[in-house]
């Protein structure tokens, strides 16, 4: 029974070195383009609906964590079904990597607005810039396992997250454009990267 244990063990360790040193190609342009696409349309909605974000924290934070949350979905789906399709039995161990190289930066960001929301509410003008930089140490951390040139876009989240911090500083204030466009455009250069990385489109996939 230990040898039968052991021999697991090894084949489970193997299976990861060659998760660890394969491209993961989970990720689709179309749904990063999707992503996008949500963080435009609540930029425009909380635009047209929310008179003063800064007055009304609940409702612009409230509105981002759905979009997050609506992304999060829509590219945990087809994350699924690209790596059953391209990864076939090592679809769970390359799915488990990118979830792991990304998970530090998503939790960060969840506590980092509870706790700037129960102990510095004076603060929370600083959050979406604090987002997109944990957004770009995420993709950086991705990217041993994705196209090298997806650090383009990390590089992207990384000055526009320290960009929007100088912005908002003249002023306290929170805007949705000042959190969606760097969104929109991030998102887009990520779906171009690995559109022209892959050399098809999701279809011919």
């Amino acid at each position: 029974m230990r040898d039968l244990d052991k021999a697991l063990a090894d084949i489970v360790a193997i299976r990861s070195q060659i998760a660890a040193g394969t491209a993961f190609r989970g990720y689709g342009p179309a749904t990063m383009a999707a992503t996008g696409a949500i963080a435009l349309v609540t930029s425009l909605l909380q635009f047209w609906l929310l008179g003063d974000p800064t007055s009304e924290p609940l409702g612009f934070f409230l509105g981002w964590f759905i979009a997050a949350a609506l992304s999060g979905l829509i590219i945990g789906i087809e994350m699924r079904a690209r790596s059953r399709r391209h990864h076939s039995g090592l679809a769970d161990a390359m799915i488990h990597q990118a979830v792991e190289q990304f998970l530090p930066a998503g939790v960060a960001g969840v506590l980092l607005a509870v706790v700037m929301w129960k102990f510095a509410a004076e603060t929370l003008w600083l959050l979406p810039g604090l987002w997109q930089i944990l957004v770009s140490l995420g993709i950086f951390a991705s990217v041993r396992s994705l196209p090298r040139t997806v650090a383009l876009a990390g590089a992207w989240y990384f000055i526009s997250g320290f960009a929007v911090v100088v912005l908002a500083s003249a002023t306290h204030t929170l805007s949705p454009w000042t959190m969606g466009l760097p969104f929109v455009i991030g998102q887009s250069v990520m779906a171009a990267i690995l559109y022209f990385a892959s050399g098809d489109n999701d279809v011919e996939d």
